[in-house]
């Protein structure tokens, strides 16, 4: 499994995002200037968060976005989820509507590819927000402010 520009991105701008939460709404154009990604990109990938109900948006002078949920309760399978969809390695193990196979009833590969999904599910769904502020912390102790991830 490979995750595209919108997964890597957008769990980078979530935990930017997340780090400086207390700083009030966070305006696109600071996550884009610390973390060297397009503003117009993370327009798009913080209306598809915003859709799953992730980040809340305030428009205006004062506006910008704020995560929805405690960064303990959000997680990186519902970021990267939101944002690339079903994580199944292959279309006919997704978890919502898997493709159509005519040998799907005596596929032995399809186990193997059932595993693969659920273990990645598994991971990415126990790890959250909070958890890579934590380590982002542990490995930059000096820094109170995150830069480039």
């Amino acid at each position: 499994m490979k995750l595209s520009t919108k997964g890597r991105y957008g769990v980078k701008a979530m935990l930017d995002l997340a780090i400086h939460s207390s700083e009030g709404h966070i305006p696109l154009k600071s996550i884009a200037e610390r973390q060297n990604i397009s503003e117009n990109y993370l327009e798009q990938l913080f209306a598809l968060l915003r859709k799953e109900g992730i980040v809340k948006s305030i428009r205006g002078a004062q506006g910008g976005y704020m995560l929805a949920h405690d960064p303990q309760e959000i997680t990186v399978g519902a970021i990267l989820r939101a944002l690339e969809g079903s994580l199944a390695p292959v279309d006919c193990v997704t978890e919502n509507d898997p493709a159509y196979c005519d040998r799907a009833d005596r596929c032995v590969t399809k186990f193997i590819w059932k595993k693969i999904r659920d273990k990645v599910n598994e991971v990415v769904d126990s790890i959250t927000l909070k958890d890579l502020v934590e380590e982002y912390r542990k490995l930059n102790p000096d820094e109170g402010y995150m830069y480039y991830i």
